[in-house]
């Protein structure tokens, strides 16, 4: 992935000019924790029954949602709506975001993203970025292969949108890279960055692609939004999806450059709808690290939740800040060797209340119909009783993947607990795991 829009560290003084003086508000650490938990919608009862509005009620306090391919429990963009709004129907999501559809579609917001697809514009100036750098570079693959590219468009033109297989028989056949990918999918993947090509809905999980003006209405297509309208308005978003957070904070929600984020949260600051705080125990050096809270986020008292986290759900996919705010030093082990995983192959992080309580490494096992826990930690911020909680989560989870039974391994710090709590609540087998399973 290019490093045109990596978001970089903390500074502990990075406030823009002339905001410094103002800092009047001061948060505790637990506080900006429920802030953030408030606006990603944490705090909302969950329906009785899900329908397409809350899919899109979530989409509009999170503005994107990441794409992710492992399926080892569930796949990652199905994950956010499950814990926030509880069981509902994947084909839910799947008409609303996977089918050609002129609600969403696709693009480099965060990694991989599903984004409004009304959004399209204010992502003109990265279409751009990745076009100027590939074009600079003589050694890239974009540079040197602009005949391939054509050719491509070519033929979504003549044919409409199209899966790979369905235009690669004829292509140039070059094979070798890491993914093993040829030309074809190397030129549409090219092209989606850029914006010629937009993805036009998937068939199961394989992206069909099409011309931008095959799949994006003409009048977002001809909308035109500088660079720094863009910018300010995307950390605007990104401070309402946190509630509070740092320059790196906003930086990285949709990966921009901190020296693109700094002038817009000064702007903000000065049109008063980010408002300057301290968040006690936000430091770095022994400093405090300089915050920024939404002028309309919310303040609960509480969070009385639990849910299991994606990797890539916002709450946690900054790693900087999920060890900032709650503690989690996180890092997922699916490029790790058995026999070297601290956690397992794909552990989840457990919110029980307004911490994160536990990591667990799931797998569906459609073959004997049973939810496996691979692994079960428990996390500094755990506390007495959160095994019961996350016993429940457990147990709802393995209902809405449809699965019977639930089995615990004897790996991890936490199995003991939630066995013991699952047992109490249903059905539950125990088999003794170690890190090369």
């Amino acid at each position: 992935m290019t490093q045109v829009y990596g978001a970089g560290r903390e500074s502990p003084v990075s406030y823009p000019p002339g905001t410094l003086a103002v800092v009047t508000e001061s948060l505790s650490a637990a506080a900006a924790r429920r802030m953030t938990l408030g606006a990603q919608g944490f705090t909302r009862r969950r329906p009785a029954r899900v329908a397409p509005r809350h899919l899109h009620g979530m989409m509009d306090r999170l503005g994107v949602l990441q794409i992710d391919s492992v399926n080892v429990f569930a796949r990652s963009h199905y994950m956010p709506a499950f814990a926030r709004l509880g069981a509902y129907d994947p084909t839910l999501l799947d008409r609303s975001f996977l089918a050609r559809t002129t609600r969403y579609v696709e693009y480099v917001a965060h990694e991989a993203t599903f984004i409004p697809v009304d959004d399209w514009p204010l992502w003109r100036f990265r279409m751009e970025q990745f076009r100027k750098k590939w074009l600079a570079d003589d050694q890239s693959w974009f540079a040197h292969n602009a005949r391939t590219m054509n050719w491509v468009l070519d033929e979504l033109r003549d044919r409409g949108p199209l899966r790979p297989a369905e235009i690669r028989a004829d292509a140039p056949r070059v094979r070798g890279t890491w993914w093993d990918w040829d030309d074809v999918k190397l030129a549409l993947e090219h092209l989606w960055r850029t914006g010629d090509v937009a993805v036009a809905g998937r068939n199961g999980f394989e992206r069909r692609y099409g011309l931008a003006e095959h799949v994006i209405p003409a009048e977002i297509l001809a909308a035109e939004v500088p660079e720094t309208v863009a910018v300010h308005e995307l950390v605007r978003r990104a401070t309402r999806a946190y509630g509070v957070g740092t320059a790196s904070d906003l930086a990285d929600y949709h990966r921009l450059r901190h020296a693109q984020t700094k002038p817009a949260i000064a702007a903000l600051v000065e049109e008063g709808e980010l408002v300057p705080v301290r968040v006690r125990g936000w430091e770095a050096d022994g400093r405090p690290i300089p915050a920024w809270r939404h002028r309309d986020a919310a303040r609960p008292r509480r969070v009385e939740t639990a849910a299991i986290l994606s990797p890539f759900d916002p709450v946690v996919w900054f790693r900087e800040r999920a060890l900032r705010a709650f503690d989690l030093d996180y890092r997922i082990e699916i490029y790790t060797p058995a026999a070297k995983r601290r956690y397992g192959y794909y552990s989840l992080p457990v919110l029980v209340g307004d911490r994160i309580a536990a990591r667990v490494d799931l797998k569906a096992d459609r073959a004997s119909s049973t939810l496996l826990v691979q692994s079960a930690w428990w996390e500094p911020s755990a506390a007495p009783g959160d095994a019961v909680h996350i016993a429940a989560e457990l147990a709802h989870a393995a209902d809405w993947q449809q699965l019977e039974d639930i089995s615990v391994s004897g790996w991890g710090t936490a199995t003991d607990a939630v066995a013991d709590a699952l047992r109490a609540t249903r059905a539950v087998g125990r088999h003794e795991q170690g890190p090369g399973a």
